[in-house]
């Protein structure tokens, strides 16, 4: 090799350099995308250490999605400014992307934390427990709503819920007030709901209080969870306790985590007050 020479990577060595296969770099140059710094008469391939950066460039930019055509336009017509404006853009992509995947990564934590919580549970008894107080997210009013409006809400509710980010994992439950409770129309719920984490500008939340509650639990397919409603109404009536405003209702074992709706379990929380 020259003394010229002795600065330049030869095509092996720029792709071990590059962590890429030789072939890569064939490609590249075919498509001028990335060519050798120095070609000489006898074929061979030369390329700078000040080509790393170029290759580092071209990398980054396929990670957001951005075609091997359009980088070669961009390469072949840049400016400082065109770099700053493409580079801004592109930090917004990848902001979005964090989001999203911290998104998505609350909602594995959520779903692994229910799961492992419901494992531990005897879904055969039935209790009193004081709960915690919870932030909720309501859907409008279901309450006597036609099969038409009850979809039409269910779609407006999830809709929103994930334009507004507001899903981190639990389960949508529903509602049932008192006056329905104590007429045994089980299924004709107030709101549908799900639990949030953190309050929200210019969106209004519910706050299930904090207090006594009977806790039970429907193992299958809830067409008959009225059997399990009126088994609370049972308890209640034996332990000289009063009807709160809501139950509560939420699977807390569905079709993600077993197999066939007979084996579904179904939370069931119904507020009470000590006579």
């Amino acid at each position: 090799m020259s003394e010229n020479l002795r600065k330049y990577f030869t095509t092996g060595e720029f792709a071990k350099l590059c962590n890429v296969k030789k072939q890569t770099l064939f490609h590249y140059d075919e498509i001028g995308l990335l060519s050798p710094e120095i070609k000489n008469e006898k074929g061979y391939r030369y390329y700078s250490y000040h080509q790393f950066d170029v290759f580092n460039v071209i990398e980054l930019l396929k990670e957001v999605d951005m075609p091997l055509k359009e980088i070669k336009l961009f390469l072949n017509n840049k400016t400082p400014d065109e770099l700053i404006e493409l580079l801004k853009g592109k930090s917004l992509e990848i902001k979005k992307k964090i989001n999203n995947l911290n998104q998505i990564q609350k909602i594995i934590d959520t779903k692994i934390a229910l799961t492992e919580n419901a494992l531990k549970l005897d879904f055969n008894q039935i209790s009193l427990e004081i709960q915690e107080e919870e932030l909720l997210f309501l859907s409008d009013s279901i309450l006597d709503c036609s099969a038409r409006s009850f979809l039409k809400s269910v779609s407006h509710f999830i809709d929103f819920l994930y334009k507004n980010e507001l899903d981190i994992g639990y389960p949508i439950g529903a509602m049932v007030n008192r006056a329905k409770l104590m007429e045994e129309d089980y299924d004709n719920y107030s709101y549908l709901y799900t639990k949030t984490e953190a309050d929200v500008k210019n969106i209004t939340f519910y706050t299930k209080p904090k207090g006594l509650y009977v806790v039970a639990y429907h193992v299958g397919n809830d067409k008959n969870i009225s059997k399990t409603y009126k088994e609370i109404m049972k308890f209640i009536d034996k332990h000289q306790i009063k009807l709160g405003s809501y139950s509560y209702e939420e699977y807390i074992l569905d079709e993600i985590s077993v197999s066939g709706n007979d084996n579904y379990v179904t939370q069931i929380l119904v507020e009470v007050e000590e006579i």
